[in-house]
């Protein structure tokens, strides 16, 4: 039996591997609520503009609200044969109003439906990540303000560097993630476009207003080029672009947290909740949320070259490879989404040992810089020179095997003369995260500062969401 939906051309049903292969009813009824809305904004306007009555546009709204009733009861039944989710709700739709339900389709067509249900899709993830994010920031710059002054080593090539604090370290990841929701709220700015009313590729003959349909689903306004709209997937890319950038911070904080949870860091501990054992090792804790943060950003990453492979190759306008952009989409997105989560009760949950990462951001000659800038500002040394006599006192050190505030006056005077005791007040490392006082610096006030700003800044965003 041919699907009815398709009329008179198809006189035979298809085989089974191309109903198997053809059908998205399996993924796409992720798009049942988009779809449904999109449909009232539709046939509000072709009541508006008169190509179909008010008594027919209104028992069509009844039925897509019920439709919709019925699917977030759980009780509507998807049918493969169907196909899709556009199919489904139009079937059901004529079983509850009769034949009024097929004047819905008149001037649009799947290619424009499915295109403005994505972008609804997509801008309505787009929105609830953002809100993500923000509550991620929050957890970071919270416990950035608790520990502004907590010293600990900062690394160069995984290899002691500089004292910074601890707080300083996640302020880094809050300005990465401000990132984040900018590219996020770039994407939708561009996004937010109606392709709606573009018909099939060409536009359509009928009357109809697709400014009205634009500002009754909040956009900005409708696509200028009916061949563009229906071909245009930018608007996935770009969000999965910066959902892969996004999840590449998220797996770059969450490998700091495996690294700091080991014996041999010890520099912070997360509780039960984010954790696993071992079936056989009773004396393991594994930091199991962190790492399938990390894992799952390969996942993301693959689903947006997997979409720039399927798409680089299609002439306009549209074709049914383009079906292939949801999954992986669903995919990325949720998943991103579920990493945020993971990682922000992770920030919440984490326990840092603040003695060991103090004890630990001495090792390595972390204050070697401090001892050249010392010898740059107090004895007028060129820094190359200075970088010099540092590096043979810490050779020195290193030979003694102590650390360079473990050296006597008399061995750094051997070295070089001009240095006084003076020096020593530079070589801890206390005194070294207190120094860094230049605007993005480590030192305490500024770290302390920088949360603040932060926090004011989120809960200024929070409250304007909340009035609007």
């Amino acid at each position: 039996m041919s699907n009815k939906m398709w009329g008179g051309r198809f006189g035979s049903g298809p085989d089974a591997i191309m109903e198997e292969i053809n059908a998205s009813i399996g993924f796409d009824y992720r798009l049942a609520a988009q779809d449904i809305r999109g449909s009232k904004a539709h046939v509000a306007m072709l009541a508006a503009q008169g190509i179909v009555t008010a008594q027919d546009a209104a028992d069509i709204t009844r039925g897509l609200d019920q439709v919709k009733a019925e699917i977030d009861a759980g009780t509507f039944t998807f049918s493969r044969a169907l196909e899709d989710i556009h199919m489904n709700v139009e079937s059901r739709l004529a079983e509850i109003v009769g034949p009024s339900a097929g004047r819905l389709h008149t001037a649009r067509s799947r290619n424009d439906q499915v295109a403005v249900d994505f972008k609804l899709w997509v801008r309505d993830t787009i929105d609830e990540l953002d809100a993500q994010l923000a509550d991620l920031q929050l957890a970071l710059a919270e416990r950035a303000r608790d520990h502004a002054g907590a010293v600990m080593p900062g690394f160069t090539h995984l290899q002691s560097a500089q004292p910074v604090t601890f707080g300083h370290h996640l302020l880094a990841y809050v300005e990465m993630i401000g990132r984040d929701r900018g590219r996020l709220a770039d994407a939708r700015t561009r996004l937010n476009e109606s392709p709606l009313g573009s018909a099939a590729l060409a536009g359509t003959s009928f009357p109809i207003d697709r400014a009205a349909t634009a500002k009754a689903l909040g956009f900005d306004r409708p696509t200028a080029n009916s061949l563009d709209s229906v071909s245009d997937r930018d608007f996935v890319l770009e969000t999965l672009a910066a959902a892969a950038i996004c999840a590449v911070h998220l797996s770059r904080f969450a490998e700091e947290i495996v690294l700091w949870s080991t014996p041999q860091f010890g520099f912070a501990k997360l509780s039960d909740k984010f954790t696993t054992g071992s079936s056989i090792m009773p004396q393991k804790r594994n930091p199991d949320a962190a790492e399938l943060v990390r894992g799952k950003s390969g996942r993301i990453l693959g689903d947006l070259q997997g979409l720039l492979v399927t798409m680089k190759g299609l002439p306009l306008a549209y074709s049914k490879d383009m079906q292939e952009d949801k999954e992986g989409t669903f995919d990325a997105l949720t998943s991103l989404s579920l990493c945020i989560a993971a990682t922000a009760g992770m920030v919440r949950d984490l326990t840092p040992d603040l003695a060991r990462m103090k004890a630990a951001a001495g090792a390595g000659f972390s204050t070697a810089t401090d001892l050249a800038d010392w010898l740059v500002r107090t004895l007028k040394m060129p820094f190359r020179q200075a970088h010099h006599v540092t590096g043979s006192l810490v050779k020195l050190a290193e030979d003694k095997t102590v650390g360079l505030e473990d050296l006597t006056l008399a061995d750094m005077q051997a070295i070089e003369p001009a240095i006084t005791d003076a020096v020593f007040a530079v070589l801890g490392v206390q005194n070294s995260v207190e120094s860094r006082t230049s605007y993005g610096g480590t030192a305490p006030q500024n770290v302390a500062a920088q949360a603040d700003t932060w926090l004011k800044r989120l809960a200024s965003e929070a409250g304007a969401k909340a009035k609007s």
